[in-house]
């Protein structure tokens, strides 16, 4: 599927007359597949976790966002394919705006697609309903799986740290790291407009 298609439901989700968000008409290069997780204070708190895939950011929000322990299964709700250049928005969507409210890029970086050395691109593994990759972020490292499950006749996913020598159940890494990667700030100063140098 092109591009153009892939980012069609977004497009017709914003009015880009009124919000910051990128339209995606800008091409974006990355020195590979990228990932980037953004905490979105919209209705309810969230983490937006985003694969680059095909030209387009692959998107799932993670109500209770992601774990760095092996035992937490947390789901992970399929949403619209956003740009590549959606990866570094960070600010305010004003509300009356579809997903009003403040979004920081929690975590960034690269990743590798696990699946890969059974001969399965990122877009079969999704199609298969099993993903798995190895993240390489500021706050996140290590292997992540993504698994389709079916509830209550519809699809769902959960996103689960894999055991590997990255994992830790210790401390609850939304907690213990709230800032963004890019400006230093927390949603709570950036939708204040606080100034903060990193």
């Amino acid at each position: 599927m092109a591009k153009e298609e892939r980012l069609k439901e977004y497009r017709s989700k914003r009015d880009f007359h009124r919000t910051p968000e990128p339209s995606g008409d800008r091409e974006t290069m990355s020195e590979g597949p990228i990932f980037v997780i953004q905490k979105h204070e919209a209705t309810r708190l969230h983490y937006d976790f985003r694969l680059e895939v095909g030209g387009v950011l692959k998107s799932w929000a993670v109500p209770r966002g992601p774990s760095t322990d092996p035992k937490e299964k947390r789901l992970a709700v399929a949403t619209e394919d956003h740009p590549l250049d959606y990866a570094g928005f960070e600010g305010i969507i004003p509300a009356g705006q579809y997903g009003g409210g403040t979004v920081i890029v929690w975590d960034q970086g690269v990743y590798r697609n696990l699946k890969e050395s059974e001969g399965q691109s990122m877009e079969e593994a999704l199609e298969r309903g099993l993903a798995a990759v190895w993240l390489e972020g500021e706050k996140l490292r290590g292997g992540y799986a993504l698994i389709r499950t079916r509830r209550r006749g519809k699809d769902e996913w959960l996103l689960i740290k894999m055991n590997d020598e990255q994992a830790e159940t210790e401390r609850v890494i939304t907690l213990a790291r709230p800032e963004s990667v890019i400006s230093g700030k927390t949603i709570e100063e950036v939708a204040a407009g606080t100034n903060h140098d990193r």
